[in-house]
Parts: C-alpha cells; sequence; structure tokens
C-alpha cells in the first residue's frame, strides 16, 4: 500500500523503517477497501506516521483519550497549525480502534454483567432482533445506572422502589406511552432477573403500567401534499439529493421501515422481471413488490452514478470515508433534515412518518385494511385498524346514517 501512496523512493523508505509499519499499512488497506480516497489516504498516511514515531511500547495494551492528548500535544509542538491537533486525533483514533489498541470510555455499570446475560438471553432464548435488544438493553442498562446511583441493590429491591423510578422526572421526562413501554420491558427484565435469583420473584408482577387505550390516538401522519414536497426537493443533481429520493420513495411507496431499507441489498431488486423482494421486519419473510417505474429511475440513477465501488451488498452506502452501510439512525438524520429543509411542521419527521402518510394515502385511494396491512407487511389487521380513523369517507358515511323512523 505505501508504493501506491508514495511516489518518492525516499519517502518509501522512511515509512517502511518507522516503527508499526504493518500496523499503519494494513489499516491504509482497509481504508482503501472501504472506499478512503486517494488523497485522504495521503494525509492518513503522513500523520499515522508521526503517531507510530510518538507511540512508546506500551501502546498495544491500550490507549485512552487523555493518552491521545497527550500525543497530539507532542505532535504539535513539532507543527502547529490550525487544525494539527484536531487532524492528528481524528485519523489516529481510528487506527488504534481498528488494532484494537483503544480503550473506548464508558460508563461505568456495576450490574453489567447482570445486563450482558440478559441481552444473550434475549438473542439466543427469546430470538429478539439485533435493534430491539439494542433498544431494550438502553432502557434496562438507565434503569441499572439509577439502580447503582442510589446504593440499590437488586436483591433489596421493593415496589416503592420501582415507583420511585418512574416518577423521577429528572431522570427522564416521558410521557403516558413510553412509561407503559419501559414498564413492559423492566417486567420482562425483573422477571428474567428472578428466574437467576437475582431479586425478588414477586417484584415483576408488582409492576402496572398506565392504561393505553386501544385507539386512543390518531397517525402523525403528514399531508400527502409535504411528501410530494420532499420528493420535489430531491430531483436535482447533487449526490445526497440523488440518494436521498430514492431513500424518501421507498419510504413514502412501500411503506417501508428505517431498517428495511438500511437493509436493502442488490440482490433484492429483480430488474428484469421489475419486482423488488422487501424483507418485512415484523413478518420475518419476503414480501414481492412490483418495482414501479419512477422508484426504478431512482434506484438505478443513485446505483449507477453515486453509490461507491465497495464490497457490501447493502444498496445504500455513505458518501464519505469509511464507505460503509447507512444505519437505521442515517436513514432517520436524511429524512429528517428535508423536512427542517422545507419547513414542514408535523409531530414526528422521521422514516416512520413516511410509512404513515404511505398507509394514510392508501386509505384515501379506498383500499381495505387488509389490503393495507398487507402492503405494510402487517402481522395482524390490528396493527392496521388505527388508519380507519383517517377513513373520512367512511366516516362520513357513518355519520351521515339517517335512523329515520327508527327514532
Amino acid at each position: 500500500m505505501f508504493e501506491k501512496l508514495l511516489s518518492s523512493a525516499t519517502a518509501l523508505r522512511r515509512h517502511q523503517d518507522a516503527p508499526l509499519a504493518a500496523e499503519r499499512e494494513r489499516y491504509l488497506q482497509h481504508c482503501s477497501d472501504t472506499g478512503a480516497t486517494y488523497w485522504s489516504m495521503r494525509i492518513k498516511c503522513n500523520e499515522l506516521l508521526w503517531a507510530a514515531r510518538l507511540l512508546d511500547g506500551d501502546a498495544r495494551n491500550g490507549l485512552d483519550m487523555d493518552g491521545l492528548e497527550a500525543l497530539a500535544d507532542r505532535r504539535v509542538a513539532f507543527q502547529n497549525a490550525g487544525t494539527t491537533r484536531r487532524r492528528f486525533i481524528n485519523i489516529t483514533r481510528p487506527w488504534l480502534r481498528f488494532l484494537g489498541w483503544w480503550n473506548e470510555p464508558a460508563v461505568p455499570c456495576k450490574f453489567q454483567d447482570k445486563l450482558d446475560l440478559y441481552c444473550l438471553w434475549m438473542r439466543d432464548e427469546r430470538g429478539f432482533t439485533n435493534s430491539t435488544i439494542v433498544g431494550w438493553r438502553c432502557r434496562v442498562r438507565d434503569f441499572l445506572i439509577w439502580c447503582d446511583a442510589g446504593n440499590r441493590e437488586l436483591q433489596l429491591l421493593q415496589p416503592s422502589d420501582i415507583d420511585a423510578y418512574f416518577i423521577d422526572d429528572l431522570a427522564h421526562p416521558w410521557g403516558r406511552r413510553t412509561v407503559a413501554t419501559v414498564a413492559a420491558l423492566l417486567k420482562n427484565f425483573l422477571r428474567f432477573a428472578a428466574s437467576q435469583s437475582w431479586c425478588h420473584s414477586q417484584l415483576a408482577d408488582a409492576i402496572r403500567g398506565p392504561r393505553i387505550y386501544a385507539q386512543g390516538s390518531l397517525p402523525y401522519a403528514p399531508d400527502w401534499r409535504d411528501v410530494q414536497k420532499l420528493l420535489a426537493c430531491t430531483v436535482f443533481d447533487a449526490p445526497q439529493d440523488i440518494r436521498a429520493r430514492a431513500i424518501l420513495m421507498l419510504l413514502s411507496i412501500y411503506g417501508m421501515r428505517a431498517t428495511e431499507v438500511a437493509t436493502l441489498r442488490l440482490d433484492q431488486v429483480d430488474w428484469q422481471q421489475h419486482v423488488i423482494r422487501i424483507f418485512r421486519l415484523k413478518r420475518r419473510q419476503p414480501q414481492v413488490y412490483p418495482l414501479l417505474p419512477s422508484v426504478a429511475e431512482a434506484l438505478a440513477r443513485y446505483i449507477d452514478i453515486v453509490r461507491p465501488s465497495t464490497p457490501y451488498p447493502e444498496i445504500f452506502i455513505g458518501l464519505h470515508s469509511p464507505r460503509r452501510p447507512l444505519t437505521r439512525a442515517a436513514i432517520y438524520k436524511i429524512v429528517s433534515s428535508k423536512f427542517l429543509e422545507l419547513g414542514i411542521k408535523v409531530v414526528h419527521r422521521g422514516p416512520h412518518a413516511l410509512r404513515h402518510a404511505c398507509a394514510t394515502r392508501l386509505v384515501a385511494d379506498g383500499l381495505t385494511l387488509k389490503e393495507i396491512g398487507d402492503h405494510l407487511g402487517h402481522r395482524s389487521t390490528e396493527a392496521t385498524r388505527t388508519y380507519a380513523k383517517v377513513d373520512f369517507t367512511a366516516l362520513r358515511e357513518v355519520g351521515d346514517f339517517d335512523l329515520g323512523e327508527l327514532l
């Protein structure tokens, strides 16, 4: 890799003879494989040479942020340009992390071993998806940190302690529905904890979340005219607009979830048969949809013009190095930024809002709840019933019903 980046024999020899040459070259190859540009790798190559010379023999045992800051101070002493310090840290830290020499800062949690066992149980025994495990883990970890901060032991927990956690407004300003969700997952965790003899067996049964009335709220869908504005603002030739247009179409036309978009692969689009196979998370099986010409055009334009060359099979890749598949959070950021850019005021401005907009549009077009549920990949009609509340045509028919002489 050094030979590809350095044309001078003197410079090549200087890099090859410096400490940690193999480690630096291996990382540069990794950067190349993940889509780093030539000039960005030239900068990395030169900065890593400084890092290799400044590191001591204990670097293999791990380096934290304080140690890296100290190295940056020594680096600045040689060349005190405006961006030297930030560039050195931003390049050296990923390299150390790649080598396994970086000590990630972490909020200490004395219940970490129990939390890890709970996550393994969710994965191996319950078969939860990774996204569900991550979400539940964060909620339970917050609760365990709260217990630790108050010197509360799991074996001594009482129902009054659980009540104190939920009414602690400083720890979490939650709404009614969030409280109900957290109560349900804490009950799940405490039942597992009781099976491991970590807490009292009846503690979980003492948790009572607030009652959530079925169909008690309206779907938070933006108006379809706002969805059309979102699509209209992505008709330009900028790479981020070309990618955003394809993502917005998948979310609003097929009602895909953010994770379904992030994990969509190249082999799921059949250009010859004009179909797209979407793996629906809740049904845990693929569904086949017609590949609409407008969606096909948007996807083809992104893949042919914008998508970088990468070994990843996922369709949507980051535009900057390291070029990796987009995450669910990245999909949210793309959609949210478009709502903010256009000044569209909605209750929620994430990908799920476009899924609701898709469902509301199908209701307006006269599709049945069964057809809408099938389109959205719902497992049962219960999840689709909420959209009956926005079927204004049917609601007007009910409102105009004349009892006549029956009164």
